[in-house]
């Protein structure tokens, strides 16, 4: 038997109302009937989801993994379904979305300062599912990241801002051999093992990749998670390095270094719905993203450090 949707309802029923027979009368089937789904969703999955007594029902453990799971499908599926086609014309909500950076935190504490809008906020981690979502109409605005030579194509109905075209740093252990250098060459780091977070659809982590053949060698990477926290811990105790945005804050055991000749960049953007809330207010929303980014870069030294040597990052206009 194929687990679908119903079946997760079925589950989800059951540990809502304590009992097969309270979970029936809810769903509108007989006990017999529900106990019977009951069983085939367990037969599926290979294993037991609740205990039952004279009490009535509570989930094993297994069953507290299965649940936790279906309800996260159910939602993630109720808010496809919910949100297909859904438009809210209201001029005085913005619904703003981005990958968690300093540029999306800084612009959006700035929207919420301004007296005549509300803000929402929502993060993923593909710039190509943002960018899909305000062409759909379920975002207003975004901050997206793409690397040069694999740029996002804006369609039609979406306005785009480039804010900067910044390096991409190394994140290391402060006790790694090359911690003390100023800045590191690509080529040294050949015998490390890394962390690198998944592809995000938009050319990332293959610029890295290549950057590291461009190099002489192919890395090593044993570990992948978007987890900003796992990929600091991993680091931290010495276990890998991680490519990362130069504004990422170094801390204990921690130290963010540049690349010599700056083999990775990525390109920092802000775009928008040309028919939605802030449409007429795309300069001033590029404005805030651009603020965001510079106060992000004062605020790290390395990558002020950085700048002092090289100069101010290519900024969008």
């Amino acid at each position: 038997m194929q687990v679908e949707l119903r079946h997760l309802r079925v589950i989800c029923a059951i540990a809502d109302a304590g009992s097969l027979s309270r979970a029936a009368n809810a769903v509108g089937v007989s006990q017999p009937a529900i106990t019977a789904q009951l069983q085939r969703v367990e037969g599926a999955l290979n294993g037991q989801i609740f205990r039952r007594s004279r009490l009535g029902v509570t989930p094993t453990p297994f069953g507290q993994f299965v649940l936790a799971r279906a309800r996260s499908i159910l939602l993630a599926v109720d808010e496809l379904v919910s949100g297909a086609g859904a438009y809210d014309s209201r001029t005085d909500v913005a619904r703003i979305g981005g990958y968690v950076t300093p540029v999306l935190s800084g612009l959006v504490t700035r929207l919420f300062r301004l007296p005549d809008l509300s803000v929402t906020v929502h993060t993923e981690y593909s710039p190509r599912l943002l960018l899909d979502l305000l062409a759909s109409r379920r975002l207003d605005a975004a901050t997206l990241v793409d690397y040069p030579g694999n740029e996002l194509p804006a369609p039609p109905s979406v306005g785009m801002r480039l804010i900067a075209t910044e390096p991409v740093f190394v994140l290391m252990s402060s006790e790694h051999p090359l911690a003390g250098r100023e800045e590191v060459d690509l080529a040294d780091l050949a015998g490390d093992d890394w962390v690198i977070s998944p592809p995000d659809g938009v050319g990332w982590p293959e610029c890295v990749y290549s950057a590291c053949r461009q190099a002489g060698f192919t890395p090593r990477v044993p570990h992948s998670t978007t987890e900003q926290a796992m990929i600091r811990q991993l680091v931290a105790a010495g276990h890998a390095i991680s490519p990362c945005q130069a504004t990422v804050q170094d801390g204990p055991g921690i130290v963010v270094r540049p690349l010599a000749g700056t083999p990775l960049r990525l390109r920092h953007l802000v775009a928008w719905r040309r028919d939605g809330p802030l449409a007429g207010r795309a300069e001033e929303l590029a404005e805030f993203a651009a603020q965001a980014h510079r106060e992000a870069i004062a605020d790290r030294p390395h990558y002020a450090a950085w700048m002092a040597r090289h100069g101010a990052p290519s900024l969008g206009g």
